[in-house]
Parts: structure tokens; C-alpha cells; sequence
């Protein structure tokens, strides 16, 4: 079993980093991809999964199939808030949420891996976001980065990127890789990549390195 102290120290840890990440975004290289186009939205069809916090239970049971666990749910009620719901609009302002959940995320050997938090209302989140801490290297963490990215995508989003084709990216996987290729290949502390028109929502994938690993970070919102 996990050390409840080392899960808690880990979490601030992560998402710490996850704040500062986002404050040096000013400065990054993105990599932009619309899906608003008239021709898509004419080809095929909207799903409109407005997820909810309940969907937390189909995202737990989907990634244990995965050896990738989740802690139960923890409501964050005081000013710490920022640090785990924080994100930007599309106009680059930061915005914050008036409740907000955070759970973590362990590998089968009970290490935790990173957080996967939502945010909103009381009962009605307006994003999802998961961040895994990969060490030392990179693509340490590649193959649980693809399971929990691509299972918040399938559950929040659609099951439908093989339909739709977002970008030209085949799979969420070609998406992932293509971004860790990119990050590879530029000299800036940190990426980002969106997609937005998927099911109406934004999809914002963020790598940012810190002093010892890699954070990524995919933030879904409606």
C-alpha cells in the first residue's frame, strides 16, 4: 500500500509545478490545431458528452485495466484551490473554478504518478485535467501518459478521434508522439499543443520540464 504522507507530498510537488508551468507560458512554442471548420462539422457529427464528476468512477475502472490506479476523491475547499484547477481561457486569462476534486493517480506498485483533477461548479465541471510526472527521461512515463490521455479523451470527450481525425493525427497516440517530437527538437522549457472543436470542448496538451522530470499535462474543457 501506498504512504498516505508520501501521496500527499507528491501531489503538492506536482502540482506546484503544474502553476509555474502555466505562468511561463508567455514564452513557450505552441503548436495550434482547430477542428472549427464548416466542412468537419458538416462530415460528422457532434457527441455533446457533457461530462460530470460521476464520470470519475468510469475513468477509475477504465485505467485499472490499465494497472493505473486512482485514490478516492478529495474536495479542495480552501485557498489551494489555484494550484489545482487553474487554467486559461482562450484569450490567455487565468481562470479559476469555485469547486474543485483531486485524485491521484498510482502505478501498480503504489507509487503515485501524478493527479487527475476536475473543476467547476458544485455539480456541473467545466474541466478535467491530468498531469503525469515522467522521470528522469522524457518519455519515461510514455506508455501511462497515452493510457490516462487517451482514456479522459474516449470518456470525456468522444470516442470518435479515429472518425474525426483532429489535425490529420490518426490516433491520440500519433499526437502525443508528434508533440514529444516537436518538445525534442525546440529549445523552449515548455510546449503546447490544442485542438479545439472535438466535441465543442478545447483539448490542451502542455510538456514543461523542471529541475528533474517532465510534466505533462492534459487539460480538457468544455
Amino acid at each position: 500500500m501506498p504512504d498516505p504522507l508520501n501521496m500527499i507530498t507528491m501531489n503538492k510537488i506536482i502540482l506546484i509545478s503544474i502553476l509555474i508551468g502555466f505562468v511561463i507560458i508567455g514564452s513557450t512554442s505552441f503548436i495550434l490545431i482547430s477542428e472549427n471548420s464548416s466542412v468537419s462539422k458538416i462530415l460528422n457529427p457532434v457527441y455533446e458528452n457533457d461530462f460530470t464528476f460521476y464520470d470519475v468512477e468510469k475513468l477509475e475502472k477504465s485505467l485499472a485495466e490499465e494497472n493505473i490506479f486512482m485514490s478516492t476523491p478529495t474536495a479542495i475547499t480552501d485557498h489551494t484551490i489555484d494550484q489545482y484547477c487553474t487554467y486559461f481561457d482562450s484569450k490567455n486569462n487565468q481562470k479559476t473554478v469555485e469547486y474543485c476534486t483531486t485524485t491521484a493517480l498510482l502505478n501498480s506498485d503504489g507509487e503515485t504518478i501524478g493527479n487527475l483533477n476536475m473543476g467547476g461548479m458544485p455539480d456541473d465541471p467545466i474541466l478535467a485535467l491530468a498531469i503525469i510526472d515522467a522521470s528522469p527521461l522524457l518519455n519515461s512515463k510514455k506508455d501511462e501518459v497515452n493510457s490516462v490521455f487517451q482514456t479522459m479523451i474516449e470518456t470525456l470527450v468522444c470516442d470518435c478521434w479515429e472518425i474525426r481525425k483532429p489535425g490529420g493525427f490518426e490516433s491520440i497516440k500519433s499526437w502525443l508522439d508528434t508533440a514529444e517530437e516537436k518538445y525534442t527538437e525546440s529549445s523552449q522549457t515548455t510546449l503546447k499543443s490544442e485542438i479545439t472543436g472535438l466535441d465543442n470542448k478545447r483539448l490542451i496538451l502542455e510538456i514543461t520540464s523542471t529541475d528533474k522530470s517532465y510534466l505533462w499535462t492534459l487539460i480538457v474543457l468544455k
